[in-house]
């Protein structure tokens, strides 16, 4: 394995911050394959140069899930002692949420409590040591707890973090630590045990919306994922060593590294070869949508794009027209993207059911079914305009909408495990029917037009 250093991703203008967000590695006992994975992960960190100003680590330190309470903290003493020997704690401070395996009845609080005694104990009522905030020059942190005994699993404590953001309103750059996500992963559904549940989940995150947080950093389903609603991006990291991963085929041991800046956040995402396997520039800058180029109605020959790495670009389009009056739930095309060979359409943008909700239908294989993505519901009879954005670099998250050029971005939701980064541009656009000609899935509205733009990633 290679000792090289790993150049850490810094922060633009020398001002901001950058660090290391890694977890779930549920480890604390000698001889296990989760040490071993935890150990190459760490190694991989242990080779950044600059190395980080501190580490979060968003819960499942340990295997735990234990009765009894001497063995839970000898897991928290190997984990510290032998594990994490190799970081100077004086110089690099450990930051570490609540998560199932570590606090998951009173007695575990107490002991998460007594091992954590450096946390600080500002956080709510019940919780001291357990949610935490950390108000570190123009970064204010807060680290939430998303399975208090007081409150049971896959809910948190809104009033306090409405509170605590309030309070500290003057922070620059503000995060949000916590270890289920809000919103499920990877097709990995199931409120409480899962991601919080659908009543806290909209709480939390319109707190976190109106307080302009940067991001929301979670583990707890064994993944990397990213994903944006309402402009505050979820970035899930839980590849520190626990195994299997979800889904095994494509998912990786990992830790991810970030900066924060006048201009936003950065990450790289590095495996335990040190490879950059993804990352992220946020937020996506896009020319005014007034001067992007117009598309015809019907077929045509999608522009020929330079050759190169496609995943260094992205493509959006801006559709307007008149919505279908209520009554009408056929499928209608927006915009069809495919390459000559009878095949279904790689690419359908459209409106599906009664509702005329938004849909993005991905084919990544001959022979199998579509994968859907969901937005909005378009009014009846109304006109509309809306954005989409297709965003190879973020997984099931790369498929975005918004209304217009002020409005903030939103993952479109997913069941599935990967994006646009199994596409190639294809050949053929197709303006409100579908490849197959003007008599299959007309849009059934009025006044449809459409524009594009291609733009190059920030890296």
């Amino acid at each position: 394995m290679s000792e090289l250093p790993i150049p850490a991703l810094t922060p633009r203008g020398g001002r901001g911050h950058q660090f290391v967000c890694y977890a779930d590695c549920c480890s604390g006992i000698p001889g296990t394959q989760q040490e071993a994975n935890f150990a190459a992960v760490n190694a991989v960190v242990s080779r950044l140069q600059p190395q980080p100003e501190f580490i979060c680590f968003p819960g499942d330190e340990i295997k735990g899930l234990v009765a009894d309470g001497e063995a839970l903290r000898q897991q928290w003493r190997y984990w510290f002692e032998h594990e994490m020997r190799w970081l100077d704690r004086e110089s690099i401070t450990l930051y570490h949420t609540t998560g199932n395996h570590t606090t998951y009845d009173p007695a575990s609080e107490m002991v998460f409590r007594e091992v954590l005694a450096h946390l600080p104990r500002n956080g709510p009522a019940g919780q001291d040591g357990l949610s935490y905030f950390i108000h570190r020059d123009d970064l204010l942190m807060i680290f939430v707890n998303t399975g208090w005994s007081g409150l049971g699993d896959g809910r948190t404590e809104t009033h306090w973090l409405e509170q605590t953001l309030s309070t500290h309103a003057n922070a620059r750059y503000k995060l949000v630590f916590g270890h289920h996500p809000a919103f499920p992963v990877n097709g990995f559904i199931g409120d409480y045990q899962r991601n919080l549940d659908a009543e806290n989940r909209h709480a939390f995150w319109q707190i976190l919306v109106q307080h302009g947080v940067l991001a929301y950093l979670c583990s707890h389903m064994l993944a990397f994922d990213v994903q944006v609603h309402e402009g505050v991006l979820q970035i899930m990291t839980a590849g520190a060593g626990t195994v299997p991963h979800m889904p095994e085929d494509s998912e990786y041991l990992h830790c991810v590294q970030v900066a924060v800046d006048h201009l936003g956040l950065r990450y790289q995402v590095l495996d335990v070869e040190g490879t950059r396997r993804e990352w992220l520039t946020w937020p996506i800058t896009l020319h005014s949508s007034g001067t992007w180029t117009p598309l015809v109605h019907g077929d045509q020959p999608a522009p020929a794009f330079d050759s190169g790495d496609d995943n260094s670009r992205l493509l959006a389009f801006r559709f307007d027209g008149i919505c279908p009056p209520a009554g009408c739930s056929a499928s209608q095309t927006l915009l069809c993207a495919s390459s000559p060979g009878g095949l279904l359409a790689p690419l359908w943008i459209g409106l599906q059911g009664p509702e005329r909700r938004l849909f993005a239908l991905l084919s990544a294989a001959p022979g199998r079914s579509p994968h859907y993505w969901m937005g909005p519901i378009l009014p009846a009879g109304r006109p509309f305009s809306i954005q989409i954005a297709l965003h190879p670099g973020m997984g099931p998250g790369g498929l975005l909408w918004r209304w217009d050029d002020s409005a903030p971005w939103s993952s479109m939701l997913t069941s599935t495990s990967w994006g646009m980064e199994r596409f190639g541009w294809q050949t053929h656009w197709s303006l409100g029917h579908d490849q197959h000609g003007p008599s299959s899935r007309p849009f059934l509205g009025t006044d449809l037009k459409a524009a594009w733009i291609m733009q190059e990633l920030q890296q």
